[in-house]
């Protein structure tokens, strides 16, 4: 015997009958924070961004999730293709989906970072007009963090602040960094640090 929902529809009339065009959706992307160095010497890679939104601005190596591939996957190929790595031992950071993140429309992005013990040499590619390491200091407490990053020719920094349940709530100051990516590295260095 075949359910029927509260309407009297089986699961196939249910499916032949919907229409995603009812819903609003967003677009979905995935972003890779890369940490090297030690830890008494951390380093962050990024690219700077090739194109529009956020000309000339440095980002987390990312872009949109094709419909044939997980987010996990796509923050592998974006990574490649932006910066020419291959890592695959990542892990999840959070998924970020405040509204207005991203200029273009509603995008939600899930992120990973990695921890690559042995120096780097990224090399960029595809929509990065560069990819560099840049130097890390930071500031972490229960509540907020503060970082600048640096490279010898750029200085950039964010300050976020942090809910009670941990969720990065508010950014300070993002100074060179697009989108909301620096809730993104503040939350990284937390997973990192933990």
């Amino acid at each position: 015997m075949e359910l029927r929902d509260k309407n009297g529809l089986t699961e196939a009339e249910f499916l032949a009958s919907y229409s995603p065009k009812n819903y609003p959706r967003p677009s979905l992307t995935a972003d890779a924070v890369i940490f090297t160095g030690t830890k008494d010497n951390l380093k962050l890679l990024l690219i700077k961004r090739g194109g529009h939104p956020f000309l000339g601005c440095h980002a987390l190596p990312g872009g949109f999730v094709n419909p044939n591939e997980t987010v996990e996957q796509a923050a592998r190929r974006e990574l490649n293709e932006e910066t020419g790595l291959t890592e695959t031992k990542m892990f999840l950071i959070g998924v970020y989906s405040k509204p207005g993140r991203d200029p273009r429309t509603w995008v939600v992005s899930t992120a990973f970072y990695a921890y690559l013990e042995n120096g780097v040499n990224p090399k960029a590619g595809d929509d990065a007009s560069d990819a560099k390491l840049f130097s890390l200091e930071y500031k972490l407490t229960s509540d907020t963090c503060t970082f600048t990053l640096t490279n010898g020719e750029d200085t950039l920094s964010g300050s976020v602040r942090f809910s009670q349940d941990g969720m990065p709530t508010e950014i300070i100051n993002s100074e060179g960094l697009a989108f909301d990516h620096a809730a993104i590295i503040a939350d990284a260095i937390r997973k990192l640090m933990a």
